[in-house]
Formats: structure tokens, sequence, C-alpha cells
């Protein structure tokens, strides 16, 4: 076939025939055909905020390493201090390539002594998956169980009240970064107290072959409503949570993305080195009104010199004005006002503080 005429063969997920059925607009993201909005990213947003929200996030990668050793192995590849990470918690990380760019952001889970879930973005599942198997030893097993494993990520201030409903009357909700196994309909699920939205919410692992049934479940509750991934991107800018590929990439450290404080451990790791460099900060900034900055807009000083690009950039509804995520000169970073050139002109937007949207339940304590 002509390569001008090739045509992109996505991916599905458990649930992408559902999406269809409900109307809901596709398009490709990571390599799936993936929803980006049913009813509109606006209203979706906002119902996820006041209520809760149902995620299709099927398409991430899922890999487990266990047995013997798998601890000491995977701690010399990763962000994350693994000796402090006790089994039923789960923590937020970093994999490096050898000049400390990020080479993927995930999540770690300790199920029990040497038996580790990794949750990692699903553009990166095989190149992931390839990089930590060549630099783990021998002896624990690693497999890519991601095509087995299905993933509903339910957020939003009634989450838990959904859940419970679901669950049954038993159900004790984890802390936050906690999680616990269980099951559901006589299967297997793995409750996470974790999401991307800066709300309460909770992140469901189950058999893919199950995913559509729990999901049938969810989306059949009042207070619940399907989402898109245009308002999971909105809600997590919000927060000021980075996306890889736009905000995280291999050219810049965790470091100069505002994480240098995650970084703690003693353990020798792959890139460790090259995290004292810091050639540039990713900063947060508001813009008046609802014109948005894009990827790849120049940022410049208000004299016009050019210092950055931005990273992320749109208009946030429960703000009401526009946000930007961008990376700058380290010695601009401090800097308060900036101008974002656009192809309709500078915005004028200054430096701000995270989270952009400070009134988040993420982190909200549950009798």
């Amino acid at each position: 076939m002509n390569k001008e005429h090739a045509v992109e063969t996505l991916r599905e997920t458990p649930l992408s025939q559902w999406h269809k059925a409900k109307g809901a607009k596709m398009a490709a993201f990571a390599g799936f055909d993936m929803p980006i909005q049913y009813e509109g990213i606006i209203a979706e947003h906002n119902h996820t905020r006041a209520s809760a929200g149902i995620f299709d996030i099927c398409h991430m990668g899922e890999f487990s390493l266990r047995g013997p050793g798998a601890k000491q192995a995977l701690n010399t590849v990763v962000t994350q201090d693994l000796e402090t990470l006790a089994p039923g918690k789960c923590r937020y990380g970093f994999l490096l390539n050898e000049k400390a760019g990020v080479q993927d952001d995930l999540i770690i889970y300790c199920l029990d002594v040497d038996d580790y879930m990794l949750v990692v973005n699903g553009a990166c599942e095989k190149s992931d998956f390839d990089w930590i198997k060549a630099q783990l030893s021998s002896g624990p097993v690693f497999t890519n169980i991601s095509d087995a494993t299905g993933k509903i990520d339910l957020q939003g201030p009634k989450s838990y009240e959904v859940l419970k409903d679901i669950m049954g009357p038993d159900f004790v909700s984890p802390g936050y970064f906690n999680f616990i196994r269980t099951t559901w309909q006589g299967s297997p699920i793995t409750v996470s107290r974790t999401g991307y939205t800066g709300e309460l919410g909770y992140e469901l692992y189950q058999d893919s072959s199950k995913t559509p049934a729990m999901w049938d479940a969810l989306a059949a509750h009042p207070l619940v409503k399907p989402v898109g991934l245009g308002a999971r991107d909105t809600l997590r800018l919000e927060m000021g949570y980075p996306l890889y590929g736009q905000d995280l990439d291999t050219e810049h450290t965790p470091v100069e993305a505002g994480f240098g404080g995650l970084i703690t451990k003693k353990t020798p790791f792959t890139g460790q080195a090259g995290l004292a460099a810091v050639r540039e900060k990713l900063i947060p900034l508001t813009l008046d009104g609802r014109r948005s900055a894009r990827h790849y807009d120049t940022l410049h000083l208000p004299d016009g010199t050019k210092v950055g690009m931005v990273t992320s950039g749109s208009f946030c509804p429960t703000l009401g004005h526009s946000v930007a995520l961008g990376y700058v000169a380290a010695e601009a970073a401090e800097q308060t006002d900036f101008l974002v050139r656009t192809q309709r002109g500078d915005l004028p937007a200054k430096r701000s503080a995270l989270p952009f949207h400070p009134g988040g339940t993420a982190r909200v304590k549950l009798s």
C-alpha cells in the first residue's frame, strides 16, 4: 500500500463498542480508538468536579514483576524508593534514561514482598517493557499483563458513595495512594485510591473480560456520567499534573519538571547522576480570559526575549480562565510576567502556583 494512503490500525479497549454505541466522539490516542467526549468537554469536566465520572483507561500499560530479588532489581531502574514502599501502597515516580531525561512516568504498586505491578503510559508500553527488561537482573519474572488487564477510573467527590453502592455496604475505602485487593461478582479486583483529576477517586484494575460488567454497573448509577479524554485533560491541567509527551519528555529531567522533591532515595538508579543539571524549569502560568496557549507556542519576556515554550494549555472550566505549563530557561523561571506568542498575537501571562485549582477532594479523609 502507498504510504500516503496507509491508515493507522487502532487498537480497541474492551469498552470501545460501548463508547461508539453511545455516540462518543472517537479519536486516536496512544494507538487506541478512544472516546474524546460524549455530551461535551465542559459538561463532563464540571460533572466530575461536582459528582462522579468514569473514564476508560484500558489503554494504559501494566507489568508484573515478581519473585526473589524483585525489589532489589527494580530499585535500580526507577526513581521510587522501594525500600519504603510497603504492601498495599503505591507510589508515583519515573523511568529515566542515562541522561536523566524522563523515559516515562509511572505508578508502582507493592502487592507483596518482591511482588509489584507497574502502571505506565499506553504510548510507552512496548518501549518501557523493553527498557526495563534490558536493565533487570535475571531471577524475577517480568511479564507484560496489559492486554489481560482492564482499567476504569472513577473520579469525583461522590465516587466513594458510588463505589460503596457497587461494591456493597461492607466496602471500606483505602487511604490516599493505598489500594486493596478484593473481589466483585466473584472475580479479583484491585481498588486504588489514586487518579488524575485532583478529586476523590479510584482506579479499578481487573481482568479485561470483566471490565464491561463493571463499566455497565457504574454507568447505570444516577450520580455517574462517562467522561472522555478531553475533560480528563482539562481536569489534570487544572491541578498542574503533567502529561507525558508534552510536560514530561526525554529531554527534561524530573527536577526540571518540578518533581525533584519526590526523588529522595540513596540507592543508585539509572540516570541519577544527570539530575544535577538544571537548564530549564517547568513553570505554571495563568492567562486572563478564554483564549488559551497551545503546545509549542513560544514564551517571551515582556521585552520580547524568547525564554521558552508552552507544553500544555487550555481554558479551565472550574477557574473561568486559561492556564498553561511551559519550560523556560532556568534563569528566567522566577520572572513574574511573560508573553505567550500565538498565531493570533501575544497573550499576557503571569507566573502562578500549583495547583491552579486548590479545591480538589483527592486527599479528603473518609469516615
